[in-house]
This record gives structure tokens, C-alpha cells and sequence, in this order.
């Protein structure tokens, strides 16, 4: 995948917060800005995980409704309750993504939002999935995937939603199997033998060894963001606590800026 332009607008601070416990929280931040282009090419980018505009009008077609309806009553969660809540969150997840993908250079596949049966429920499953390989052929220990839970806080909340994300981590290992399988059997389906034998090779730890990573991520507005709460993140309780990275990434007006890319999304399909 190309690197989208929107990329370059997030940036890690370098700054770091130290908790409680001693470990240390990266802080990037999403400096958006009002540029059209960007807006458009990342709205875009966004559409693309719903649905490819090269099956937009396959999928509208007997419906009765414009691109841009079938897109904010079948694809996109609504306005309405729990709708807001639901983007911020899938716009979370999308973000992390990018983030691992096209900062970490993550092979991060991005099958999870067009297979949503209902636009505002969140999918099941690990929020977002990463794979690096150590050569180009074969497998090695050195393999790597890395998973991470992904919570928003928007608005502000009365509580720790970075401890949230860890909490939730906590359970992946659980959920793993299963979103790796739901993964595989995504591109069996499409007949992509070489994407379906990548997904497979991390199935199996205990045959074939490779390294676990973890995340927790909060992804929050200016607003929201307060060091003295994240200092109280806790993770001892973490299976994979060796492995586990603690990032922020906040930003103005987020709420705002989620809004838009999805009215922009529609709007221009």
C-alpha cells in the first residue's frame, strides 16, 4: 500500500510518560490540518476499508440509493447513538493501523471493517494485527506479530481509558486464533494463496516460534488528555507485559475531525 499523505501529519513527539509502575508511554500526535487534498486522499483511504469503490455501485445497485446514502445507511456507523461512538472507535482502529503499518513497518491487513454486518456494532475480535517477517523467504524465530487494542476517548471520560485498552489486551491471546482464522479464511475466499500461507505461518506458536508483540492504545482529543491518569496505568497483570507497548496519540478536536472524514467519504465516493 502507498503511504497515504495524511501520514506525515502524525508525529511522534518524543516525549515519553513514565507510570507508576515505570514503564514508559510513547506520545505522538495527529497535527491535521485544513488541506483538501489530504483530507480527500485520507477520506478515501478510510471509504476503502468499508467497501472498494470498485464494488460501490455492484453493492448499491437495487437499493434505490446513491452512493453516498448506501454508504451512511448500509456501511457507515450513523450520527445517532451509539453511532458516534462507534466511529471514533473504527476510526481508532484504521488509525492504529496506519500507525504500525506505515511508521513501524507492519504488514497490517485491513479486512476487518468490510466484513461489518451492522454499522453500529464493533467487529469481534483483535482490533488490529500486524506481521513483520525477518527475510524475505521462509519463516524465522525472528518473525514478528504484533497486536494491539485500540480505545478512544473523544469527549472525556472518568476513567483511565489507556488501563481500558491494557485490560482488553490482556484478553487477546484468547482472540487470536480466532481473528488469525477469520483472516486466513478471508483470503482463501478470494483465492489469495500467498496472503492466506503468511497468516498461517504465525497459527501455530508452539511448532513455529515467532515474537509477540503487544499494544495498548489510547487515542484521544487534546481535550481529553491527561498525563496524571496515564501515569496510573497498571500492567502487571499483562501475559505479554516484556512486550508491551503503551502509546497515545492525541490531537484537536478529534471528534470534529471524525465527522468530517466520514461526511467527506460519502460525499465524495
Amino acid at each position: 500500500m502507498a503511504l497515504p499523505p495524511h501520514i506525515t501529519w502524525l508525529v511522534d513527539t518524543g516525549k515519553r510518560i513514565k507510570t507508576t509502575e515505570s514503564a514508559k508511554v510513547e506520545i505522538w500526535e495527529l497535527r491535521h490540518v485544513d488541506d483538501a487534498a489530504i483530507l480527500s486522499s485520507w477520506a478515501k483511504h478510510f471509504r476503502n476499508h468499508y467497501c472498494a469503490d470498485n464494488i460501490l455501485d455492484g453493492l448499491r445497485q437495487g437499493t434505490g440509493l446513491t452512493r453516498a446514502q448506501f454508504l451512511n445507511l448500509r456501511k457507515f456507523p450513523s450520527m445517532q447513538a451509539p453511532g458516534p461512538s462507534i466511529r471514533a472507535g473504527d476510526f481508532s482502529e484504521i488509525l492504529v493501523s496506519d500507525f504500525i503499518e506505515f511508521t513501524q513497518g507492519y504488514w497490517c491487513p485491513r479486512e476487518r471493517f468490510s466484513i461489518k454486518w451492522i454499522p453500529n456494532e464493533s467487529t469481534k475480535g483483535s482490533d488490529v494485527i500486524g506481521f513483520r517477517f525477518a527475510a524475505k523467504k521462509g519463516f524465522s524465530e525472528k518473525d514478528e506479530m504484533f497486536v494491539l487494542e485500540a480505545k478512544a476517548d473523544m469527549t472525556g471520560s472518568n476513567e483511565n481509558r489507556l488501563q481500558v485498552a491494557v485490560n482488553d489486551s490482556a484478553k487477546d491471546p484468547v482472540r487470536h486464533a480466532f481473528s488469525l482464522s477469520a483472516l486466513k479464511q478471508r483470503y482463501l475466499e478470494r483465492g489469495n494463496d500467498a496472503d492466506a500461507n503468511a497468516v498461517q505461518r504465525f497459527q501455530n506458536p508452539t511448532d513455529n516460534p515467532f515474537k509477540l508483540r503487544s499494544g495498548a492504545v489510547l487515542v484521544c482529543s487534546e481535550d481529553a488528555f491527561d498525563p496524571d491518569v496515564i501515569k496510573t496505568t497498571v500492567c502487571e497483570a499483562h501475559p505479554n507485559r516484556s512486550n508491551l507497548a503503551l502509546i497515545v496519540v492525541k490531537g484537536d478536536a478529534l471528534m470534529a475531525l471524525v465527522h468530517a472524514l466520514y461526511e467527506r467519504a460519502a460525499n465524495e465516493a
